[in-house]
């Protein structure tokens, strides 16, 4: 009787990212625990002196010690990488780790970086008061001016940094157009420079920069991949050589990733895809029914026709094949910064607390979270305004979300 030919194993990369957020690599029918493996270890037994020999070598699938390589972190980087559709992935111990360690393996002292203005308060305080010791320029480039980048761009220039949406205002940039900008400067300068791009807000289920060009992605997984509110880790993924640079440069400074936090990941990217398209709809339906509320000066959400950047944010999310225009929404009330608390303290399902991206409906207050320590200046760069309310939409009854908002804003009378 003939032999019969096991069936080839499918390619997760072909699949929808719900079965690769879920089985990673794991196609092929094998004995063992249908829950990954947590390998709480700081260090490993070798079989003899030939491990550490080997992994002296260069060999790197010799385990030595956590802070270079984990089993439970490879597994969690393998599936982040298939979801993102990168070469590589490096789950680290925070967002401002792989955007530190990313950065920083690109760039030496006396380089320059051309960022977007709007940023996370976290990024911008790197950049204003961290990098020039090291002896590193941050210069700024409207989103609306893309087309100076070519004329910016130096024999110093390195990188090139955005954070699409922005944190906390929403806006969105032209990434295809920045990244054609930053690609027709380097035939003038003859050379690379790599552009960084945080996805947080958007998360790779609506929005994938590496489709119009940009090189490296940064996330903070602490957000939206790991979902509920329990872990803290980012990301950096990108080609094999960059993520290896940056994977380097964590392992000198010191920003590991925990091997519990990696197994959190893991479980929580079993229903990353659910949790989001969750986020998304509550998001854009809360966001349509504050608009009409009498105390609500604005709504920022790029999923409203009314937001000045929403045709941007339909080409590289929704057209591009994302999901939404994801679960951040801002609202500026009537009364400043004295309203804003006042609207926080009265609400009951939503939770006055400082992070975004979980199950729970968050809501901050960006001038005493996010952006503390900026000037008036400062804050008008990033758009920033004292009565503003940063909500990150969980995943919630829609209609409980809503009354507890309106019933909180009918306190300003």
């Amino acid at each position: 009787m003939p032999k019969r030919k096991r069936p080839l194993a499918p390619d997760p990369r072909r699949m929808a990212m719900a079965t690769r957020a879920i089985h990673g690599n794991a196609l092929t029918p094998h004995a063992g625990p249908v829950a990954p493996s947590l390998w709480q270890t700081s260090t490993y037994r070798f079989a003899n002196s030939g491990d550490p020999i080997r992994y002296a070598e260069g060999d790197p699938d010799v385990y030595v010690y956590s802070r270079y390589h984990n089993p439970t972190v490879a597994e969690a980087e393998s599936r982040l990488a298939l979801m993102m559709g990168v070469d590589k992935a490096l789950l680290v111990a925070s967002g401002m780790a792989a955007i530190s360690s990313a950065l920083l393996s690109v760039v030496r002292s006396g380089d320059e970086i051309i960022s977007t203005p709007a940023l996370y308060g976290g990024t911008y305080r790197f950049f204003r008061d961290i990098l020039p010791r090291l002896g590193l320029a941050v210069r700024y480039v409207s989103p609306s001016r893309l087309e100076k980048i070519p004329s910016m761009v130096s024999s110093r220039t390195r990188a090139v940094y955005l954070e699409t949406p922005t944190n906390p205002t929403l806006a969105v940039v032209d990434i295809e157009r920045l990244v054609t900008m930053v690609r027709r400067a380097e035939r003038t300068v003859r050379r690379k420079i790599v552009v960084f791009a945080d996805n947080t807000f958007a998360t790779v289920l609506n929005q994938n920069p590496i489709h119009f060009g940009v090189d490296v992605l940064l996330e903070s997984a602490t957000k939206y991949l790991g979902g509920h509110s329990d872990l803290l880790a980012g990301v950096v993924a990108g080609p094999e050589a960059l993520v290896k640079g940056a994977h380097t440069q964590m392992k000198y400074m010191g920003g590991c990733v925990d091997p519990f936090a990696a197994f959190l990941l893991l479980r929580s990217l079993k229903t990353f895809e659910l949790r989001v398209q969750r986020q998304n709809e509550n998001a854009l339906h809360l966001a349509r029914v504050l608009q009409g509320h009498q105390n609500v000066r604005r709504v920022l959400y790029p999923g409203l026709p009314s937001h000045p950047d929403h045709l941007i944010a339909r080409k590289q999310m929704v057209d591009d094949g994302g999901r939404g225009f994801g679960g951040m929404v801002t609202i500026e009330v009537k009364g400043g910064v004295r309203a804003a608390a006042r609207v926080c303290d009265a609400l009951r399902v939503a939770v006055n607390a400082m992070s975004l991206g979980g199950t729970e409906t968050l809501v901050s207050i960006p001038v005493y979270s996010s952006h503390i320590k900026m000037s008036a200046r400062e804050l008008a760069r990033h758009g920033v305004r004292p009565g503003m309310i940063r909500i990150s939409v969980g995943v919630e009854g829609i209609r409980d979300l809503a009354r507890d908002f309106f019933r909180a804003l009918d306190v300003l009378g």
